[in-house]
């Protein structure tokens, strides 16, 4: 039987309240650092580590999204948008696009999140957790805290994630999920996804990994300002003889 391709989903359907002025004309997802869209930052990734199956929830400015991006044959990825006529929050964007994703694991990621993460390190993963019904249902990338979330939301113990017992790390929005987490809730609904995380994370069916490389959740146009100054530096000293 043929291996089934990776599948991905950018989460991108949010309204970016936090980015406005910028975000009432330009969707979040678009807005450029480093001379290219958030989004596109994360496709590229996710072509260069064979996740070129992706689909994208779109809400906000939707149009703008999918005239921008197209088919994604620029980028080398098959594009499809699971459409939203508002936000859903990301458990409810997830369950809406299952249609899209197929049965199976599925890594999520956040469109307006950049990350020097390597994409080809949850391929094995991904196998692994295809191979078996067992627990973990999800892996979660956890990050430092930054200084917005000096509490961060879950403990890092071995590889397997809890709810108290140490230090907590921030979730970076870099996440494998069996699908079938989603298959009962309902479609086209507002989810919200903490209160699933905790009932997963309290079953024990979740694993996780630290990654401490650079890593960014970009919610104002001062971070976004600061990551584009911090990209376009990089790619400046990267050119030098």
């Amino acid at each position: 039987m043929t291996e089934a391709p990776p599948r991905a989903l950018i989460l991108a359907a949010g309204r970016g309240e936090r980015m406005r002025p910028l975000s009432d004309t330009c969707p979040k997802p678009l807005l450029e650092v480093g001379g290219k869209p958030l989004i596109a930052w994360q496709i590229e990734r996710l072509v260069a580590a064979g996740f070129d199956r992706i689909v994208i929830n779109v809400a906000h400015l939707a149009s703008t999204i999918e005239a921008r991006l197209g088919d994604g044959s620029r980028y080398g990825a098959r594009l499809r948008y699971s459409r939203e006529a508002a936000p859903l929050e990301v458990a409810g964007g997830i369950a809406t696009a299952l249609p899209l994703l197929g049965d199976g694991v599925v890594l999520v990621v956040s469109a307006d999140v950049y990350a020097d993460y390597d994409y080809v390190a949850l391929r094995g993963r991904l196998q692994a957790m295809e191979a078996t019904a067992a627990a973990p249902h999800l892996h979660m990338v956890m990050v430092p805290n930054p200084a917005y979330h000096p509490g961060g939301d879950f403990v890092l113990d071995a590889g397997a994630l809890s709810l108290d017992g140490g230090p907590r790390l921030t979730f970076g929005n870099i996440a494998l999920y069996r699908t079938a987490l989603f298959r009962e809730l309902p479609r086209g609904e507002k989810i919200k996804i903490l209160p699933c995380y905790q009932d997963w994370i309290g079953r024990g069916w979740a694993s996780g990994e630290l990654f401490t490389g650079r890593w960014a959740n970009v919610g104002t146009p001062g971070e976004l300002a600061q990551l584009d100054a911090l990209l376009r530096l990089h790619h400046h000293t990267a050119q030098r003889p």
